[in-house]
């Protein structure tokens, strides 16, 4: 049995069937809908649909920052317990939350001084930290020690990919992410950005592309690109309510890579969903190292 707890975040959009079958411990996203606070339950209420279709009909959900305090509570038991903890963060460069993790960490460490925890950044969100946590887990449930999974996720950490486009500049002005005047230019030319997760852990949009079409092929053609080893990429594409573009690039990735082992398809979370809207569109993958 290991002497500390693998944990992590449901910014990972990791779907609850994983969680159940590994028994993972989970902090629990929140997010906020008409004044009224929701946990992130990795598609297990089965409404993602439903939350899609709301934000289309003019919902308009934001996310919050992770209290401290609420930390302490899900790190404080293991601690009580006499077991260690590795906390898998979501990106620092996305969110202060992080800030708050630290804190709890060094005030608990000083009430329980014979503890340790070790805090990984993965610098991704989503379904890149998804794949990063599943290998990393693979490592714990072999009997690794903390040290040796932590430095394993720091050395892979980059390897983790995402490509992705969205279908509605508003979410991305309303996120603070492009200008109104982007979004309004962008919308009228129906030019579509070509986003990814930097090096240091950023969305960034590479590109933009004419339509909505041309920016699936182009989602594609990055996959294929920095895809190193097919059948060890793990393939996850995730799709805001837009299954039939989703499928579309499944079988595009197949024609393009038929070695590919497995791919995995499923929603984006709510969480993630709030910044990017209905109709987004990712691939993401384990490959080369990020190439920006």
């Amino acid at each position: 049995m290991n002497s500390y707890v693998f944990m992590t975040d449901s910014d990972s959009d990791l779907p609850f069937s994983y969680v159940d079958e590994l028994e993972m411990t989970m902090v629990y996203m929140p997010y906020i809908i008409d004044g009224k606070e929701y946990l992130d339950d990795l598609g297990r209420n089965g409404k993602q649909k439903e939350y899609f279709d709301n934000m289309r009909a003019g919902a308009t959900p934001v996310t919050s920052l992770l209290p401290q305090a609420v930390y302490e509570e899900y790190f404080e038991p293991v601690f009580q317990q006499g077991k260690d903890i590795l906390f898998v963060s979501f990106s620092s460069q996305l969110s202060g939350t992080i800030r708050n993790i630290y804190a709890a960490r060094e005030e608990l460490l000083e009430k329980y001084p014979e503890r340790k925890m070790i805090v990984v950044d993965t610098l991704s969100i989503s379904a890149p930290q998804t794949i990063l946590i599943l290998k990393a887990h693979a490592l714990y449930r072999e009997g690794k020690s903390m040290e040796e999974v932590a430095a394993w996720l720091e050395e892979n950490k980059l390897k983790a990919q995402a490509w992705f486009t969205v279908d509605d500049l508003v979410y991305l002005k309303r996120g603070g992410r492009i200008s109104a005047v982007a979004a309004a230019v962008g919308s009228m030319l129906d030019l579509k950005p070509i986003i990814t997760e930097t090096k240091e852990g950023k969305l960034v949009s590479t590109e933009k592309v004419r339509g909505r079409k041309q920016a699936l092929r182009v989602l594609v053609d990055k996959a294929v690109e920095n895809i190193d080893d097919p059948a060890n990429a793990d393939v996850i594409i995730l799709h805001a309510d837009a299954p039939e573009d989703a499928a579309r690039v499944e079988s595009k990735l197949k024609e393009k890579l038929p070695e590919l082992n497995k791919i995995d398809t499923y929603y984006v979370g709510p969480v993630i969903g709030a910044h990017c809207g209905p109709g987004t569109v990712a691939v993401c993958f384990f490959g080369k190292e990020r190439p920006c």
